[in-house]
């Protein structure tokens, strides 16, 4: 039996070079494991920054550790240092598909990626379903690859499990996650159980065909309201001709507004879509070969995102960012709250 690899415990043997992500109250650096002269990537948490409970983010560091499956990714050790806790990952070379997407198809994958890509999504989710958890984060921002085309499916953060103390509960009723890839009943402050991440992976499947999420172009209130009310978001008849029939089935049968007509994650493998998976080896030709290194697409990427918010910003009227600010705070959402505000104002 091959002995697993020790990691250290203490900052001090770790080397932190470029930023490759970030977020609220977290960064993530490339790094090299000083014994093991290893690349590895580090999340850095700041506590002080961090409003959710402490026992929230020991509960993803955990959970990365505990995770044993190829398309899930695992932390290799996690411990804490001043304020801040450190999660050792190992280093996706590529970054997430939104980054891919970004930095050099900012209209999406072709069809063979997009299968490709979501089936080893629904190996990960199949696994993290079937130990009674619920992600609650699926996007491609949370897709990984590696430098061989390998997809992981990442962020632990919001997952929820549906078993307390060995017990099954009937489903959960927080508001988490991101509110473009949001089932309506998560939405809604509903019961919900593992077919809000089928939504989510539906959301996801238009986000990889189009370079974006449905609504992406919205503030969140607006978000929400077309969430709830409106159909679900679909391929486009005309702008879509380039995609499948069978596609177009599986992203339909996906975003059904009542969750229990959604499939479960084991029979989305069995779809005749997947017929169009390709290897690993087919990713990195098609989406890798002429992309820049992670830290400096981040780079890039950063500084034209700065812009975009700052030009965003000075667009806004003053007393909008302020209503905008009070209903939104950390995504956590009071829907009524958020309902009553968008009636009220139009």
């Amino acid at each position: 039996m091959e002995k697993q690899q020790k990691y250290p415990l203490v900052a001090e043997h770790y080397n932190l070079f470029e930023e490759i992500g970030s977020g609220a109250t977290a960064t993530i650096y490339r790094a090299v494991c000083i014994p093991t002269q290893e690349t590895v990537a580090i999340k850095v948490l700041d506590f002080e920054k961090e409003k959710s409970e402490l026992s929230n983010i020991a509960h993803e560091a955990q959970t990365m550790i505990l995770m044993d499956q190829q398309n899930l990714l695992k932390a290799h050790c996690s411990f804490v240092t001043d304020h801040y806790l450190w999660v050792v990952m190992p280093f996706m070379a590529a970054g997430s598909c939104q980054h891919i997407m970004k930095t050099a198809f900012p209209d999406g994958f072709e069809e063979s990626v997009i299968a490709t890509i979501l089936r080893e999504v629904l190996k990960g989710l199949v696994n993290i379903h079937q130990h009674g958890d619920i992600h609650r984060d699926v996007k491609a921002g949370n897709i990984l690859m590696d430098s061989r085309g390998a997809i992981k499916l990442c962020d632990f953060g919001a997952s929820a499990s549906l078993f307390d103390a060995g017990k099954r509960l009937h489903g959960r009723n927080t508001f988490t996650g991101t509110p473009c890839w949001m089932a309506p009943e998560v939405l809604e402050g509903k019961e919900y159980d593992i077919k809000a991440d089928i939504w989510s992976f539906g959301i996801t499947a238009l986000e990889l065909a189009h370079g974006h999420a449905p609504y992406s172009k919205f503030p969140p209130m607006k978000i929400i309201m077309k969430t709830i009310h409106d159909a679900p978001p679909g391929l486009d008849c005309e702008r879509d001709k380039k995609f499948s029939k069978s596609f177009r089935k599986l992203i339909e049968s996906c975003l059904k507004k009542k969750a229990h007509d959604r499939p479960s994650a084991q029979q989305l493998l069995k779809h005749p879509f997947f017929k169009k998976t390709r290897s690993s080896e087919y990713l990195t030709r098609t989406l890798l070969k002429e992309l820049p290194s992670l830290g400096d697409s981040s780079k890039e990427l950063k500084i034209k995102q700065d812009m975009v918010i700052q030009k965003k910003l000075a667009e806004v009227e003053r007393g909008d960012i302020g209503r905008y600010k009070k209903g939104f705070s950390g995504w956590n959402f009071d829907v009524e709250a958020i309902k009553t505000g968008f009636t009220a104002s139009g």
